[in-house]
């Protein structure tokens, strides 16, 4: 049983009421978005939140309650999808493009001891420039590498995936291969 109307919907406009409309009825939209939707537009109808949880698929009065409140306040944008939980990212777009710069920067051997790039010394690194991140870990470097298209290579290294460095008489030439993405898949 839901607890005690604490707030009703307000009005929809009619913009808000056709996207509500569209949505509930649609098979691409993520089904957490279509239930949103059937249980705002059924307490519009003038069911119960108890009811209107039940033409959602939901079991309680209360979710709709919130979706309601949420609605109210942020309009179509409580609709949107939120954290699911875990952890927050620590790092944003600007703090994984440094991360991407210095991976892409050569390593010289005796300010860094190392000819190529591994993890660990990616991290050592990062932390210890005057700019960097002091707080970074090997795990969250992984990520970004990987979701930036860079591979782990048997010679131990990272590379940009599809795209090679080959000998040519006029010298090194950079070649892509364009099928990489979906080598990848």
């Amino acid at each position: 049983m839901s607890r005690q109307k604490k707030e009703t919907l307000r009005e929809l406009s009619d913009a808000e009421r056709g996207v509500l409309q569209r949505i509930s009825r649609s098979d691409r939209e993520p089904a957490s978005h279509v239930a949103h939707a059937k249980g705002l537009l059924a307490v519009t109808a003038g069911k119960t939140y108890t009811e209107a949880a039940t033409v959602a698929g939901r079991t309680t009065g209360d979710t709709v309650a919130r979706w309601v409140s949420e609605f109210n306040r942020q309009g179509l944008a409580a609709l949107e999808r939120k954290h699911g939980g875990g952890p927050a990212r620590k790092y944003g777009p600007a703090e994984c493009e440094h991360i991407l710069a210095e991976v892409r920067r050569q390593p010289m051997p005796e300010q860094d001891g190392t000819a190529t790039w591994s993890l660990q010394l990616l991290c050592r690194a990062l932390r210890r420039a005057p700019d960097g991140l002091p707080a970074v870990s090997e795990d969250t470097i992984r990520m970004v590498l990987l979701e930036a298209g860079f591979t782990w290579q048997r010679s131990r290294s990272w590379c940009q995936t599809g795209q090679v460095v080959r000998k040519r008489k006029s010298g090194p030439v950079t070649v892509c291969d364009p099928d990489a993405e979906a080598k990848k898949s």
